[in-house]
């Protein structure tokens, strides 16, 4: 894989899986997504060919079977209409970055409310901080989908950017108003 677009192919999974329960075909559905998968259409979703989304795909086709389900992997290339698929894979990362986007100016606005509030303790510090590792986590994850470069990528990365700065200063006022306690 290559940033320039040159996947290698594409992986695609057919699956069925039984309709009750009905939290077998959620499961699959969230897997699915949360592998950056695309629906090309009802239980066939493509993923841009990898060793890690064949190792990915091949663990769900597993479950699927064991679901009592059937579920075939190919290995292919688009013969026609491959920039729909594209776009299509291309749309869903700016989604992914364009929530991302949101959770840091929900995360900013919460650093602001405790500068703004006079609130500055560890606790607050060690709570903001979780939440920026998980949102560090979070965009990884979405980075690592992104095989063809996706337009959302750096307004995700300059938010996040934003984020680590003002935790370092709500961080620098935490430890200044705890030296000043003393």
């Amino acid at each position: 894989m290559t940033q320039s677009g040159d996947t290698g192919g594409w992986l695609l999974l057919i699956y069925r899986v039984p309709s009750e329960p009905t939290r077998l075909r959620a499961t699959v559905w969230r897997r699915i997504k949360s592998l950056g998968a695309v629906y090309l259409q009802s239980s066939a979703a493509a993923l841009p060919a990898s060793p890690a989304a064949e190792r990915a795909l091949r663990k769900l086709r597993s479950e699927i079977l064991d679901m009592s389900g059937t579920a075939v992997l190919l290995s292919c290339r688009v013969l026609a209409g491959e920039q729909q698929v594209r776009a299509q894979f291309q749309a869903a990362r700016d989604d992914e970055y364009e929530e991302i986007v949101d959770k840091c100016e929900d995360f900013l606005g919460q650093i602001q409310k405790e500068f703004d509030a006079g609130h500055f303790s560890y606790a607050e510090l060690e709570e903001n901080e979780v939440d920026l590792v998980k949102l560090r986590s979070w965009l990884q994850k979405v980075q690592d989908r992104d095989v063809f470069g996706a337009a959302g990528r750096q307004p995700a990365l300059e938010a996040f950017a934003h984020c680590e700065v003002r935790l370092e200063e709500y961080a620098a006022r935490v430890y200044a108003e705890e030296a000043e306690s003393r």
